[in-house]
């Protein structure tokens, strides 16, 4: 059988052997030159996701503060916490007493222990740093209190620098106790003392914070 295709001669077939293998050269640069590109932007990608991992880190250590990081100044607590509470004293001590009118005459001096400390007894003679109330005992009007000033107390037992009252009814009460004095006008300022001070008996709730 015969083909229907004509014959090339011999200069056209190694023409057309050159075109092939041109572009046999052609397409294998093409696909290098793809592949080159698709591996660039590969790295490219690497590269960016590398560097936002890292950033990202470090944003991460810059915000979170280390366990050693000293308090700020601002978040200390404060020094000079009123009221001055001895070590181990009933929290109740903390907050000022309401004091209310007595009953009834005082003929003389009452102590009565509302909390009981734990410290060394108060004795004459000693430094003694205290928290009071004072009112009127007939009618709980209050005329005096360490609380509003923001500050204790602080006078020597027994050597007459207060009223014989506080003198006579501290001595031997406990560091961090609040006892209730109920003194008469006797032991007070009496019945006419004037100056701004209160007449007849009166009722005061101190506490004990120490006594040195």
């Amino acid at each position: 059988m015969t083909s229907n295709q004509p014959r090339m001669t011999k200069s056209e077939r190694r023409a057309a052997a050159k075109a092939a293998a041109a572009k046999a050269a052609e397409r294998k640069r093409r696909n290098q030159a793809i592949a080159g590109a698709a591996a660039g932007v590969a790295a490219i990608a690497v590269i960016v996701v590398v560097f936002a991992l890292v950033r990202g880190g470090d944003t991460e250590g810059t915000a979170s503060p280390s366990l050693t990081t000293t308090p700020a100044a601002s978040a200390s607590p404060s020094a000079a916490a009123f009221p001055p509470l001895p070590a181990g004293a009933d929290p109740a001590l903390g907050e000022k007493p309401v004091v209310k009118a007595g009953t009834g005459d005082v003929t003389k001096l009452k102590v009565t222990t509302l909390i009981e400390g734990t410290g060394p007894a108060a004795a004459a003679g000693q430094q003694i740093a205290v928290n009071y109330v004072g009112v009127i005992y007939k009618t709980g009007e209050e005329f005096d209190a360490s609380w509003t000033r923001q500050q204790p107390f602080e006078f020597q037992l027994g050597q007459g620098g207060v009223i014989p009252g506080w003198d006579q009814g501290l001595v031997g009460v406990k560091v961090g106790s609040r006892v209730q004095l109920d003194i008469p006008s006797d032991l007070a300022y009496g019945d006419n003392p004037g100056q701004g001070r209160p007449a007849g008996a009166l009722r005061f709730v101190v506490d004990l914070l120490s006594a040195q």
